[in-house]
């Protein structure tokens, strides 16, 4: 049998048209891989870009007024466990044995009334009198009540038609303050103008508990009016208060959002153990600040929550809030378990507290060097801690500018950063631990802002601010607020810088 005769030429044309069509095939597969990576990078950056979103997300939502800057306001109705950072004192429960109580005290010569109390036999007695003579006194008890009874006084003024003296003027004038035909008194003034203040009470409230209690139809139109002419009396005294509050050493600094006329607006404070301060602004930063008045000229220690702003005012000594930073590392560590540092850290911070007690009642102004150098050392082991479990994100391949830091590697950052400012309370103990002065000092406008819904105007947040610069000053000095009211309405609002601290 002869073999069979293979055409070379026609066999190679056969595998070169083979060879075309795989090459052909690679290319577009080749192709295709190379646009499926892309696709799964891409997929891949979108996967870790969302867990991040996501992880973000379940930290808000975990955030609440204790382990965080939110206010309570924003906690909703199911509010947070508080968790106390205070360890027990070994002490125990309710007032202690040097606690000096508080009790109502009755001074004989105040009794207004009198009702005695005899047997229901003898109420009809006609010897009722001359028993009582020889009866046996067995208790005495008191009730204090108020009075809803309104007084008029009438003023009148008379002119003399002879003078045996031979005076030449002998007419009768009215008292400064007596100015108008009917006019409500200062007592009156005083106690509307600290309901609106002090009392957060609305306009129509108000006029409704004169209208009912008092039987005085007091207008919704005069009240505003009598805040107002309260205020303008009060400019001067407020005005001092900040100059004496620019002039401290310490001052605490912050601001809060309120309502006026359906914006949110600024409400900013200064204030130091003695004084408070309080301004109005459109602006919460750094313009807010400068139309205060006190940072652009102060020159001591400013306590802060660590709000950027703050830092651009020169000539300032910064000292941070860190009860604001226990907050803070609370939230980590409650929503990031995985992280440890923020624990240790807040053990730090603690321990320097107590430090800096034990030394303040043995009467030293400052830690000794020993403690700072132990302190210094663990606050830096804690960051470089904190940066072993956060490091550094990296850089996508084909994106520009840095990733996204997160929450954690900021404040991370801040510490490292404003490590001075954290600690400055052990070096000096006129400092102190956190900023809770400077909430105390408008924790009623939130009150307010909640009971009034908002202010209408901003000449009525401003009279607001002015009086209440003016009541805060006074009762740190041991004025209750409506008698510091009556005095600046009645022309003597400095007596509240001669009172008691």
């Amino acid at each position: 049998m002869k073999p069979e005769i293979i055409d070379k030429d026609a066999r190679i044309a056969e595998l070169e048209a083979q060879v075309r069509k795989l090459e052909t095939m690679i290319e577009f597969l080749t192709a295709a891989n190379t646009q499926l990576n892309a696709s799964v990078q891409t997929l891949n950056e979108t996967v870790l870009a969302l867990n991040q979103t996501i992880a973000e997300l379940k930290e808000k939502l975990g955030r609440n007024s204790k382990n965080s800057s939110k206010p309570p306001s924003s906690d909703g109705p199911k509010k947070p466990a508080p968790k106390s950072l205070r360890t027990p004192s070994g002490k125990s429960r309710g007032g202690q044995a040097d606690h000096k109580g508080a009790s109502l005290n009755i001074d004989p010569a105040e009794v207004t009334g009198y009702k005695e109390h005899v047997p229901s036999s003898c109420s009809v007695c006609p010897h009722r009198e001359e028993c009582l003579k020889a009866a046996k006194l067995l208790d005495t008890r008191y009730v204090v009540d108020i009075d809803f009874k309104k007084t008029i006084v009438m003023h009148q003024a008379f002119e003399m038609r002879s003078c045996c003296m031979g005076h030449a003027d002998l007419k009768g004038r009215f008292p400064e303050n007596v100015t108008a035909p009917i006019q409500y008194g200062d007592t009156l003034n005083a106690f509307t103008v600290t309901l609106n203040t002090i009392g957060a009470m609305s306009i129509n409230r108000i006029h409704a508990i004169f209208s009912g209690a008092f039987s005085i139809p007091l207008s919704t139109g005069t009240i505003p009016s009598m805040v107002h002419r309260c205020a303008e009396k009060l400019i001067p005294t407020v005005q001092t208060i900040r100059a004496l509050v620019t002039g401290s050493l310490v001052v605490h600094f912050d601001e809060t959002g309120t309502r006026v006329d359906n914006h949110t607006r600024w409400i900013h404070t200064a204030c130091t153990q003695r004084y408070t301060f309080l301004s109005y602004s459109s602006k919460r930063g750094q313009k807010g600040m400068v139309e205060a008045g006190v940072l652009p000229v102060f020159g001591g220690i400013s306590v802060h929550d660590c709000w950027r702003p703050y830092w651009k005012f020169n000539g300032i000594t910064h000292a941070i809030c860190n009860a604001h930073l226990l907050r803070e590392l609370t939230g980590i560590e409650e929503n990031n378990p995985g992280q440890t540092w923020p624990g240790l850290f807040k053990k730090l911070l603690l321990e320097m507290l107590s430090a800096v007690k034990r030394m303040k009642s043995k009467g030293k102004a400052k830690l000794s060097d020993y403690y700072h150098r132990k302190f210094s050392s663990r606050y830096d082991e804690l960051m470089e801690l904190a940066h072993e479990e956060n490091p550094e994100p990296e850089q996508p391949p084909n994106k520009r500018g840095r990733r996204k830091k997160g929450k954690i590697l900021a404040l991370i950052e801040r510490l490292e950063e404003y490590k001075a400012s954290v600690c400055l309370f052990t070096k000096d103990f006129a400092v102190p631990f956190d900023n809770n002065e400077a909430e105390r000092s408008f924790r009623h406008v939130k009150t307010k802002t909640k009971v009034s819904g908002c202010f209408r105007s901003e000449a009525g947040v401003n009279d607001y601010v002015t009086i209440m610069s003016y009541v805060g000053t006074a009762q740190k000095h041991g004025i209750d607020a409506f008698s510091a009211i009556l005095k600046a309405i009645t022309g003597t609002p400095e007596a509240i810088f001669q009172g008691s601290t």
